[in-house]
């Protein structure tokens, strides 16, 4: 690729030397162990304890059990794709790096700016749930305690002391916070498998059936102008609840939950092994979390039938507690709470550190400020983490989530797809390179995980999509007004230069 011009690549093996730099070099403290409890600390969040019930009731019906498997089936494809592609270049910065070495700087730049986005909103919005949650909690153990105060201006201090503890611990450094995720997971992983075997004793078989409802046109999924899914636009074609359609569009909402096993390749950089270690923590995770989310499903429509969980007029939404206490089981609402509010903490906290190896790799590149990219005496990028802080503090302090939360699952999807097709160009371009891991039955696997994701994207809102072309347009006046005469590509003009032997992963330095 030429040396100037918006599809200049980074070589691999300027990537792999690039983590030797003395001022920006991470610690490699993570075991395949690590990862995993990354990838089910961050999956594991609401997703589990509120959007199954709802999308039952208002949606698929008992048959969202079989969304979440199409949803997970999705997710695998493109799972596969990031764990070829971390094994092969263990670089921080994930889909970024990845799209830096085969697409070029421009779509490289793209795509970290689609991940910014992706991370930085995801953490205040589940930033803000969780101070519900904790608010929530506070009032069972008979305290009366607001977590967002002020009239008409009003201020999350819940929200804003998660992200300053997590900032904290992101600083200190990753190891410590795989530890405490950990302990965290732990806690509410223990709470679903509670409700799972506390709640098989509840199942009733008559609720099972019929298994996918007949179809009923309307209903609560039912929207129209550019609050519907742009699929509905395209075609004129308004949808409906239930029926074999309506498990379908339940498996664009549930997919949702899986987001985050991405962020696992954003630590390939930090990882002792990285060829091994990555493959297994991403395809790791992502096993657990679908056995659990299945089976949370199946029990939860067996428990109450699934009109019951639809979503009442004022706007109430079923959770997991609806269900139990349906069945009378009013104390597992305190339980299910203190999960979720363990859940959501991991959440914060493995999204918060995805956003900053991002921007550690944008800014080691030179798209943004070289400055930032430095590492501390903890081995972290501290500034960053900083900054990322205070921006996600604000956000989750004074801003309400509303709808912006839902360019975080397009913008994912996005991502997906730019991996999914760098994995074939990469086999084309560089069949040389040492592979940690091989995606089998390429270009098939790849073609569906791209197949899979843009169908996904095509359920989501026109307003979503609208709201997310406006973001990228900011990110290409950033890229020409900025970045792209700043690039340490475009000062140096080391496109694709390649090393001669071709480095291998095995060995230090590099890895």
């Amino acid at each position: 690729m030429p040396g100037n011009g918006l599809w200049r690549t980074k070589s691999i093996e300027q990537s792999i030397a690039d983590t030797d730099e003395p001022d920006t070099k991470l610690r490699k403290d993570l075991t395949a162990w690590d990862l995993t409890v990354f990838g089910v600390a961050v999956v594991i969040g609401a997703g589990i304890f509120t959007l199954t019930a709802s999308t039952a009731g208002n949606i698929a019906g008992p048959s969202v059990s079989l969304s979440f498997v199409l949803a997970a089936i999705a997710c695998a494809l493109a799972a596969l794709c990031y764990a070829e592609f971390a094994s092969t270049v263990p670089v921080a910065g994930s889909a970024y790096t990845f799209s830096y070495a085969t697409f070029g700087e421009f779509a490289a730049w793209i795509i970290g700016w689609d991940l910014v986005l992706e991370f930085a909103v995801g953490s205040a919005a589940v930033a803000k749930g969780w101070s519900a949650y904790l608010q929530t909690t506070l009032g069972l153990l008979g305290l009366d305690v607001k977590t967002e105060v002020g009239d008409g201006f009003k201020f999350d201090w819940g929200a804003v002391l998660l992200v300053a503890v997590i900032t904290t611990l992101l600083i200190v450094g990753t190891k410590l916070s795989s530890r405490v995720s950990a302990v965290i997971t732990a806690i509410k992983v223990a709470v679903v498998l509670l409700v799972i075997v506390l709640g098989i004793s509840y199942i009733k078989a008559e609720n099972y059936r019929p298994f996918i409802p007949p179809a009923a046109e309307g209903g609560p999924a039912a929207h129209t102008g550019i609050e519907q899914s742009l699929f509905s636009l395209i075609t004129g074609y308004s949808g409906s609840t239930y029926g074999v359609l309506g498990m379908l569009a339940a498996a664009s909402i549930v997919f949702f939950a899986f987001i985050g096993f991405d962020v696992v390749a954003t630590t390939a950089e930090e990882t002792k092994n990285p060829q091994k270690a990555v493959p297994r923590g991403i395809l790791g995770s992502l096993a657990i979390v679908t056995v659990l989310y299945v089976a949370v499903t199946l029990v939860i429509t067996g428990m109450v039938p699934y009109k019951k969980l639809a979503t009442q007029p004022d706007g109430t939404r079923a959770t997991l507690a609806s269900a139990f206490a349906d069945n009378g089981v009013d104390w597992a609402a305190t339980v299910i709470s203190v999960g979720a509010l363990a859940g959501l903490t991991t959440v914060v906290m493995v999204l918060m550190l995805g956003q900053s190896r991002v921007l550690f790799a944008m800014s080691r590149d030179g798209l943004l400020p070289r400055g930032l990219a430095k590492t501390g005496s903890h081995g972290t990028p501290t500034r960053i983490t900083i900054i990322i802080g205070v921006l996600v503090a604000v956000a989750a302090g004074f801003f309400p989530a509303g709808k912006l939360e839902e360019m975080v699952n397009v913008g994912t999807l996005f991502a997906f797809i730019l991996v999914s097709a760098g994995v074939m160009v990469l086999r084309k371009t560089r069949p040389d390179l040492s592979r940690g891991f091989r995606v089998p039955l390429v270009p098939l696997v790849p073609i569906l995980a791209i197949v899979a994701c843009l169908w996904l994207m095509l359920n989501l809102t026109a307003l979503t999509w609208v709201r997310f072309l406006i973001w990228m347009a900011v990110g290409v006046v950033v890229y020409f007004a900025y970045s792209r005469r700043n690039s340490v590509l475009a000062k140096t003009g080391q496109s694709d230069v390649r090393s001669e032997p071709v480095v291998k992963h095995g060995e230090e330095p590099g890895i």
